[in-house]
């Protein structure tokens, strides 16, 4: 059995009926957990298990787990910090900064390695300073910066036996509009980007970055539609100028920034079309069901293994890094 190119969500801390069949619909091959999932550690551990189970492929387990406000999963986990407080220690002290970059990501990772989640959509690459939505998720306003940072970070999600998943392509950080609520727009031209927004990404990339989230913006200069449903984005600057090999998961396509895509099904198609190798549908269950139901057979070899290499690996454990 194949991972679909779908990623869901549940309702609460049990899966209902329905959701056991949806799970098992060849089209999903991931889901998303939210706060209204998580009680406690034996909990979740014992949701995930329930939504594994007869499978031949395990589904992708993902949350969003940054820290600071967005944390989903709080009582018997450790409480993070927001990225931009890593910012404020390295505006005093580098090293320090980086070290404590490095076990942020690590602690992170290993708690949720630990219930058996796959992945964090993490880290935050966007810049800091005017967006709404990103405001202290940002690790620094400045690019280089926030690159140093990301590299720790994602350093130890890695030894904790997480990929990374950077966010959001190519950058949200410098429009105010929370693409949450609004249709973002960017008026800026490309070099611009390219010479702000693109740097912690073209770093990031560089240095093997497993998986990128695109950004439910448009940017009129360079495309008329958001970046997760543009071919020029993703095939052209992502792919080949950037020549960037990973995963690649689209932003939930419930925000108001992806409504521009049409209904629910063509937003996934479009998605997909672009060179999403995954499509987010949360909290819109009637919206997820009508993919479902109309979106067709899909089958690409590539995304598959991409996909397969997002599911966590055995983390190293506090002992053998202190060793090594």
């Amino acid at each position: 059995m194949t991972l679909g190119p779908l990623m869901i969500d549940l309702q609460g801390l049990e899966m209902t009926e329905e959701e056991k069949e949806i799970i098992h619909h060849p089209l999903v091959g991931g889901v998303i957990l939210f706060s209204r999932n998580y009680d406690s550690v034996e909990q979740v551990s014992a949701l995930i298990e329930n939504i594994q189970a007869d499978r031949h492929t395990r589904l992708i387990i993902a949350v969003d787990h940054e820290g600071g406000a967005v944390q989903r999963f709080r009582h018997e986990f450790t409480r993070l910090p927001a990225c931009a407080e890593l910012g404020k220690v390295y505006d005093r002290n580098v090293d320090k900064a980086l070290v404590l970059s490095y076990d942020l990501g690590w602690v992170m990772a290993s708690e949720l390695r630990t219930v058996h989640v796959d992945l964090s959509f993490a880290p935050i690459l966007d810049l800091g300073g005017i967006s709404r939505v990103i405001n202290n998720r940002a690790f620094h306003k400045k690019p280089d910066i926030i690159a140093k940072l990301a590299f720790a970070y994602r350093h130890g999600m890695n030894d904790a036996g997480m990929a990374a998943v950077g966010k959001h392509f190519p950058g949200h950080g410098s429009v105010e509009e929370d693409s949450h609520h609004e249709i973002p727009v960017d008026k800026r031209t490309f070099a611009e980007i390219e010479e702000h927004d693109l740097i912690p990404l073209k770093k990031m990339i560089e240095n093997g970055l497993e998986a990128i989230m695109p950004a439910h913006v448009i940017y009129p200069q360079v495309d008329n539609v958001p970046a997760g449903f543009s071919i020029f984005w993703l095939q052209e600057v992502l792919r080949k100028k950037l020549n960037f090999q990973g995963t690649i998961f689209s932003d939930d396509m419930s925000m108001a920034g992806a409504q521009v895509g049409g209904d629910f099904v063509e937003r996934t198609h479009k998605a997909l079309e672009a060179g999403c190798d995954m499509v987010l549908i949360c909290n819109d269950r009637e919206g997820a069901i009508k993919v479902l139901d109309n979106l067709g057979e899909y089958n690409e070899p590539v995304s598959q293994v991409r996909l397969i290499r997002m599911h966590g690996r055995k983390a190293m454990t506090h002992e053998q890094l202190v060793r090594d």
